[in-house]
């Protein structure tokens, strides 16, 4: 006989200690991965610095690191830890939170390694989606490609000549797949 599954909230992944693990809750249940690799923390740190540098440029909000969790679904609760997150000054609580972000960030930035599973991107690329992210870019530096999914359903596929366009989400942000991974 099998103990029942009592899931876990997003209250309680905030106290639950995890070292040198990356951790998300995904309706209710513990995602345990192990910390990226190199050649994925510097992607994610250049286009953390490329992001930030526009969006401070342009007073459009707010960019988080890939330790920031969201709160995007409740009762069983889902935390997801984009690599990289934008926040518009429009969507940003009046003061910061303690504790997770209980809304979805405006852009999403997934850096794939070379563990991670195709399907278990897609899950977090829906989730992100379903609760009000309105763009969503996962590169793949192994493949020198990206892809862009938008919250209308439409995906963009785009090879190391094309850009990442920040859409209406960053407008006038551009970078091309090769600058960010040469």
């Amino acid at each position: 006989m099998s103990a029942a599954f009592t899931p876990m909230s997003s209250e309680e992944l905030l106290t639950y200690s995890s070292p040198n693990a990356r951790t998300e809750l995904v309706a209710g249940r513990l995602i345990v991965r192990e910390p990226a690799g190199y050649r994925h923390g510097k992607v994610a740190a250049q286009l953390t610095v490329l992001i930030h540098t526009f969006v401070r440029a342009h007073k459009l909000g707010e960019v988080v690191a890939s330790d920031t969790g969201f709160t995007l679904f409740r009762d069983p609760d889902t935390v997801r830890a984009p690599d990289v997150a934008f926040i518009s000054t429009a969507r940003m609580p009046a003061s910061p939170e303690f504790g997770f972000a209980n809304f979805a960030p405006d852009l999403a930035v997934e850096v794939l390694s070379p563990s991670e599973r195709a399907g278990e991107v897609l899950n977090k690329v829906g989730d992100l989606l379903n609760a009000g992210t309105h763009l969503v870019w996962v590169i793949d530096p192994a493949r020198r490609s990206a892809r862009a999914y938008r919250a209308d359903g439409t995906v963009a596929l785009l090879d190391e000549h094309d850009a990442l366009n920040g859409e209406a989400v960053l407008p006038g942000f551009l970078v091309t797949i090769s600058e960010l991974l040469d």
